[in-house]
């Protein structure tokens, strides 16, 4: 039986493929889901899903080329109606023209504008030492353990403290803000429910609404305080705009982080050869982090709207119609990445798409890239050998893809 025969053999009718079911992709699933990807690449590109469940078609495109060439066009596509499956199959988010991430033309580019101030690199110089200091803090404290879940005592910790560094959080705030994020877009099983995720959503708009009028009296020099004091065309953001932003950082600065963390640990479990030369110096932690960013793709898809009929790999996507960008199938396109099945923590180039790419392209890409750096970093130096003490637990979602648990031994270095 051939390569191909073997992926029809384990999927069958590719039809039958539901893209906005968790179910899909966690186990026992489809079967694997490079196989699943590759024979979208491969047979069907530009595919157009059946409706589900009341819920209206879309299309789905799986080659690099054609994902980057929708990220870079917001003349044809916006954003503006949602930009993942639950709002775009819902025919819209609430959020639009308020949200950087769900904004589009002059009024992104301001809003983009006013938060970049507190991104830039010297900006966030003192918030990259915080992180690096954490995480050595709390890798010190699990080291010749006999077993803990690194995704609860590490991967929870980093990127959470990380963004509510950046937005001057308090402390004791923290622990609710990770517990409603982990609501709103996965789960650690199906128990979870839309309700849960709604109320969970509501609490985090709520808590920075608080906190937005707190820094409207006396702003800081963290983000919240420049959205809240900041203005565009002479007029001050309203406090919808400025709690949708904070939403939308919250959830973006700790999810995609907390799995690609996750990710990279298990990475070495299962790829000792690769854990052996990144602790030999043979790899730089720079080229590590690249690879970590692409063999995770937490963010698994984003989506647009057609605003224009647009012609793409020979199938005509018309005015109005849903298109989502499955990231996690371009970065293992093998017309760009060589051998991409293949955990190659010196790959250079690297060209990923894990943080998206044109004016959408993710505000907090630096910071997250850093974060991973202070990871890889202290491991390598900190410990000398990782263990598994059990199996990873995938999380429930249809846009997260990543583990929830990860039951590991490290031993000092």
């Amino acid at each position: 039986m051939t390569a191909t025969e073997t992926v029809q053999a384990t999927h069958g009718d590719l039809d039958a493929v539901d893209l906005t079911d968790p179910r899909t992709f966690v186990p026992p699933g489809p079967g694997d889901l490079h196989d699943l990807w590759q024979r979208f690449r491969t047979e069907r590109p530009v595919h157009h899903h059946r409706p589900t469940a009341g819920r209206p078609g879309f299309w789905a495109l799986t080659r690099y080329a054609d994902v980057l060439a929708v990220y870079k066009d917001n003349d044809r596509f916006t954003s503006e109606r949602g930009n993942v499956l639950a709002t775009l199959l819902q025919g819209g988010d609430s959020a639009a023209g308020k949200m950087l991430a769900v904004t589009d033309g002059s009024r992104h580019r301001a809003i983009r504008n006013l938060m970049l101030r507190s991104f830039s690199p010297r900006a966030l110089h003192h918030v990259v030492e915080q992180v690096r200091t954490r995480t050595r803090d709390l890798l010190a404290q699990v080291l010749d353990r006999d077993g803990f879940d690194y995704a609860e005592a590490i991967a929870e910790h980093i990127p959470m403290g990380t963004i509510c560094d950046l937005m001057a959080v308090p402390p004791q705030d923290r622990q609710p803000l990770l517990d409603w994020n982990k609501q709103v877009l996965s789960a650690d099983s199906s128990d979870g429910t839309a309700e849960d995720a709604w109320l969970a959503r509501n609490e985090i708009l709520l808590y920075f609404s608080d906190l937005a009028r707190s820094r409207r009296r006396t702003p800081g020099d963290d983000v919240i305080s420049a959205l809240a004091t900041g203005e565009i065309d002479g007029r001050p953001l309203t406090e919808e705009e400025i709690v949708l932003n904070c939403y939308s950082l919250i959830i973006g600065g700790d999810e995609s982080s907390r799995m690609a963390s996750i990710g990279a640990v298990l990475g070495f479990l299962e790829h000792p050869g690769q854990w052996r030369a990144f602790k030999a110096g043979e790899v730089g932690v720079d080229s590590a982090t690249e690879e970590v960013l692409r063999w995770t793709t937490p963010a698994m898809h984003f989506g647009r709207r057609a605003l224009v009929d647009v012609e793409i790999g020979g199938r005509t996507i018309p005015a109005g119609d849903v298109v989502t960008l499955w990231n996690s199938s371009a970065n293992f396109d093998e017309s760009v990445f060589a051998d991409p099945r293949r955990y190659d923590l010196g790959r250079t180039p690297n060209k990923h798409v894990t943080f998206g790419f044109g004016p959408h392209f993710c505000l907090g890409a630096f910071l997250g890239r850093e974060e991973l750096k202070a990871l890889l970093a202290a491991l390598r130096d900190l410990v000398a050998a990782v263990e598994s003490r059990g199996p990873a637990r995938r999380v429930y979602s249809n846009f997260l893809y990543g583990y929830s648990s990860l039951p590991v031994a490290f031993t000092a270095a």
